[in-house]
């Protein structure tokens, strides 16, 4: 019997193979295997502070349920994430609550030791430290570098400057009566605070730490945003069931919106839709977001979301809306597109301010 040559040759080649170790299977590719690592994780998470509970809330997208929760301290209520999502800053609160026509002698004493700002590290899921916030910090707002936090301090009738890496007050400027909303400017050059006492925006101009103008809007206004270009703004008058437009290049008042009527609608607070081509207000006792068309600056819409709806936020990818209702412990997620309530996400302890905040 003839030996067939090419079966040799083909023999002598896996022979060749098993002696080289070449007999493995095959492993994935170094390159493989960086493309895995680098990976990140799809979506974005849902900041939401509970004022009654001390707690901060944080929401999966992926599944739209509250995945942790973690203690803060007392009454955190206003809520901001640095730059790159790393960082949640949170305002802390020892002042008891106090609602218009509140005697405020038959409250408890103010516990000063628990006001500050918390810090809390996105990757390791808790609180690094607390900054000095000024006396009974509400909201704020974080500089254009991501070095001051510009903190509103209600009864301290001031904004309080807010040195990040120190930790620590540098400057307090005094404002009207009751500050509470606090925004910086799209150039990062000035900040604005409301003033619900005296019905004011203060224009503060950052680098100097100077106050350049105090301008009247409306009956206690709350909180402010700015139009992309920062030539204009809005600032909910809460009394005057009204959101105000003003022109941020010249600090006056332009025009007011009406939302309904007063006593009934009490604006509370604002978001901008991704293209800015819709102002989303919360109506507080009015149970509502009224949607506001930026070209008319006229209400067109309004949508049910729960009782005494606040906080509200826009996701990164500008698809969904989120309302924080404290007094039906819940999040109200509404599709943009639709204009549809899609879920009610249960979060016990008065949910107060909320953050949507792309994941790392």
């Amino acid at each position: 019997m003839k030996c067939d040559r090419r079966y040799l040759s083909a023999t002598c080649a896996m022979l060749a193979l098993f002696a080289s170790g070449c007999s493995k299977p095959p492993t994935e590719t170094s390159e493989a295997k960086k493309d895995v690592t680098a990976q990140k994780p799809s979506g974005y998470r849902i900041y939401v502070t509970c004022e009654t509970s001390g707690e901060l809330a944080i929401i999966d997208s992926n599944t739209m349920a509250v995945a942790s929760t973690v203690k803060l301290g007392k009454r955190p209520r206003g809520v901001h994430a640095s730059a790159d999502g790393s960082t949640i800053y949170v305002a802390l609160s020892g002042s008891p609550p106090e609602g218009p026509g509140v005697d405020e002698s038959k409250l408890p004493p103010p516990d000063k030791s628990a006001d500050g700002i918390a810090v809390f590290d996105v990757n390791s899921n808790k609180v690094s430290r607390v900054l000095q916030g000024g006396s009974d910090p509400e909201n704020f707002d974080v500089s254009a570098d991501g070095k001051t936090l510009y903190v509103s301090n209600e009864d301290a009738s001031g904004i309080s400057f807010i040195d990040i890496a120190a930790g620590k007050v540098t400057k307090t400027i005094p404002t009207g009566e009751e500050p509470e909303g606090v925004k910086v400017t799209p150039d990062g050059k000035r900040v604005f605070s409301t003033s619900e006492g005296d019905g004011t925006i203060s224009v503060i101009n950052a680098d100097a730490a100077r106050l350049e103008k105090t301008f009247k809007v409306g009956h206690r206004p709350r909180n402010i945003v700015f139009t992309p270009d920062g030539k204009r703004g809005y600032v909910n008058a809460e009394n005057d069931a009204a959101v105000i437009l003003f022109d941020a290049v010249k600090n006056e008042k332009l025009q007011p919106i009406s939302l309904g009527k007063p006593g009934q609608v009490k604006p509370m607070g604002l978001a901008l839709s991704k293209d800015a081509a819709k102002l989303y207000v919360t109506t507080g006792r009015g149970g509502q977001v009224v949607v506001v068309d930026t070209a008319t600056n006229k209400p067109v819409s309004s949508l049910e979301v729960g009782k005494r709806p606040w906080g509200i936020a826009v996701s990164p990818d500008g698809k969904t809306l989120f309302t924080a209702n404290g007094p039906s412990n819940d999040v109200t997620v509404i599709d943009l597109a639709t204009q549809n309530l899609v879920k009610k996400i249960g979060v016990p302890g008065g949910p107060w301010g909320v953050v949507a905040v792309e994941q790392q």
